[in-house]
């Protein structure tokens, strides 16, 4: 007799045609949970700043890779704020909340967040081995001090190097928000692949393009402002677009049938 064959779930279903308006929204609901999470969402923001801060610390007599050692903390954040989208899960599943019931859910689909966060490092690699080459082509009068670095950039001095790196940058943070819109909630609600939970992600992003741009605008916003409070500010701002991403997730993926 031959054994039935295993029926592997359909493609998500994204939705398209959301009103620009909608990431200002995500960021309301987000911060309901923020409030809502307290003690354990503030913990996810300490964490945030603590990396953002140590990593400053460590390379800041290395200018060169500074700017693409936080550039890729931050963009690690997807997979660091699974505990803020654990939180945001349970808010609206109606169950308790709590900072130990979020620890350990990477455990629920180990292989493929593995799978992912390796993606991730790979392209941030890359992109901070990209960071010393347009250094090493454009960057005029040696390697800098993190003072002469930030002069050079507030004067709009050696405009190639800037254009460049804006451009190389820009690529890289382009290409891994394509890939972490709602990949990693997927993965966490769903058990999705790494692949199918990406390719839905990318797909979400082009089907609803001008949103995401404004999305994207917003988290570049307010990862920037937290930085620029001393890393201090992080502690609220990655928190709320933590909480947010889960409600984006929720806007552009249509829910699994009852």
């Amino acid at each position: 007799m031959e054994a039935p064959r295993q029926q592997h779930p359909p493609f998500p279903v994204i939705r398209s045609g959301l009103p620009l308006s909608a990431p200002f929204e995500w960021l309301r609901r987000g911060a309901g949970d923020f409030k809502a999470g307290g003690i354990a969402s503030l913990f996810y923001g300490l964490c945030f700043a603590a990396g953002g801060l140590l990593l400053f610390l460590a390379f800041r007599h290395a200018v060169q890779l500074v700017t693409a050692v936080t550039a890729g903390f931050m963009l690690l954040g997807p997979f660091l704020a699974l505990g803020l989208y654990e939180l945001s899960r349970r808010r609206e599943a109606g169950e308790p909340l709590s900072l130990a019931a979020t620890l350990a859910v990477w455990k629920r689909n180990i292989g493929c967040f593995g799978i992912y966060s390796l993606i991730l490092i790979v392209i941030y690699l890359v992109w901070a081995r990209a960071s010393l080459v347009i250094f090493a082509l454009f960057y005029q009068g040696g390697m800098p001090t993190l003072g002469s670095f930030m002069t050079q950039i507030l004067k709009f001095d050696n405009i190639e190097f800037l254009l460049a790196y804006l451009a190389v940058g820009g690529f890289f943070a382009g290409l891994v928000f394509a890939f972490s819109v709602v990949s990693i909630p997927m993965m966490l609600e769903r058990n999705r692949d790494t692949v199918t939970a990406m390719l839905a992600s990318f797909l979400a992003l082009t089907r609803n393009l001008p949103v995401m741009l404004v999305w994207g605008a917003l988290i570049t916003l307010l990862t920037a402002l937290g930085i620029a409070l001393g890393f201090v500010g992080l502690i609220v701002t990655m928190p709320l677009v933590g909480h947010a991403t889960w409600h984006a997730y929720r806007a552009l993926i249509e829910p699994l049938p009852a």
